[in-house]
C-alpha cells in the first residue's frame, strides 16, 4: 500500500499503539466468525453482502442503473441550469451490517480494517460496472484532523481500491489534488441538509497541478460513508472546475440522519 509522507509516521505509531496495547487487551479475532489473528477474514469478507440496486446520489429516492442521476433530477438540473457535478455514486452495503466495522475502523483507529473494506467497495465497483478511472482521488480531511487522527481513512480505503478493482492493472491514488483549507464541524452533527452544504461552502481546493492532472480525466472520489452526500458533492464540484470529465463517488455505506 502507497500512503502519503505526511501519513506514513502516525499510521506506524497507531499500527504501534495497536499491537503493543488494544491487541493485549482485545485479542484480534474475526468480527463475523471470530477466527484469531485477523478482524475481517476472507472468506466473512467474500460473503459480505452487496447491496442489490444503486440509488440516485441526488434524489436518493429512485433506483438507477449503476448508480447514475434518476431522470427527474436531470431535468431539474436542465430547468435550473444547475450543473449536478457527481455522475454516479456506488454504495457497497448496507450501514447496519457494517456500522461496527465502519466505527473500529475510523473511531477506534483500526487501521487493518482498511484493507477488507476497501475490498469491498471494490467488489461493488465491479459489479456495478463502473467506469474504470484514471485515478483515485481519496476525499481529503483536515491537516489538524489528520494530526489528531494520525491517517485519513478514505486514502487507505483508495489504496485498497487501487489494488483491487483491477488486479495487475495499477490504478494511482492522487493525494496532491485537493485538500482541505477550512475547517469544518462534523457533517454528522448537522441536520439540516441546507446548512449541511453552507458548512461545507469553500472547504475544499485544488493544488496548483491539479489543472493539469485532472483535465479530460474520469475520477474515482473515494470517501467511507455518506449521509446527505454534501461532501462528496463539494468534491466533485471542485475537480470539475477543474477540468475533469466525469467524476463516480464510492463509499462503503449511506448513513440516514
Amino acid at each position: 500500500m502507497q500512503l502519503s509522507k505526511n501519513i506514513k509516521k502516525p499510521i506506524i505509531a497507531c499500527r504501534i499503539l495497536n499491537t503493543f496495547f488494544l491487541d493485549s487487551l482485545f485479542p484480534i479475532t474475526c468480527l463475523v466468525c471470530h477466527k484469531k489473528n485477523t478482524w475481517l477474514c476472507q472468506e466473512c469478507m467474500e460473503k459480505f453482502p452487496l447491496l442489490s440496486f444503486q440509488l440516485c446520489p441526488y434524489c436518493e429516492k429512485e433506483i438507477t442503473q449503476n448508480g447514475t442521476i434518476c431522470k427527474k433530477c436531470q431535468r431539474n438540473q436542465f430547468e435550473k441550469k444547475s450543473p449536478l457535478q457527481l455522475n454516479a455514486l456506488i454504495c457497497a452495503t448496507d450501514y447496519q451490517k457494517i456500522s461496527k466495522l465502519v466505527h473500529l475502523f475510523k473511531y477506534n483507529f483500526v487501521i487493518d480494517l482498511g484493507t477488507p473494506l476497501g475490498k469491498i467497495i471494490a467488489k461493488a465497483l465491479q459489479k456495478n460496472e463502473a467506469p474504470l478511472p484514471d485515478f483515485i482521488i481519496p476525499v481529503p480531511i483536515h491537516r489538524r484532523k489528520l494530526k489528531w487522527r494520525g491517517f485519513n481513512q478514505a486514502e487507505i480505503l483508495a489504496n485498497s481500491i487501487s489494488q483491487n478493482l483491477t488486479p495487475g492493472l495499477h490504478l494511482p491514488v492522487r493525494t496532491d489534488l485537493i485538500f482541505r483549507q477550512k475547517k469544518t464541524r462534523a457533517q454528522m452533527k448537522i441536520k439540516d441538509y441546507h446548512e449541511r452544504l453552507s458548512n461545507l461552502h469553500n472547504a475544499f481546493a485544488t493544488f496548483p497541478q491539479a489543472e493539469k492532472a485532472v483535465s479530460g480525466k474520469k475520477i474515482l472520489l473515494v470517501d467511507d460513508i455518506a449521509t446527505t452526500g454534501a461532501t462528496l458533492f463539494e468534491c466533485a464540484k471542485i475537480l470539475k472546475a477543474t477540468g475533469a470529465k466525469e467524476v463516480t463517488g464510492a463509499i462503503i455505506a449511506r448513513q440516514k440522519i
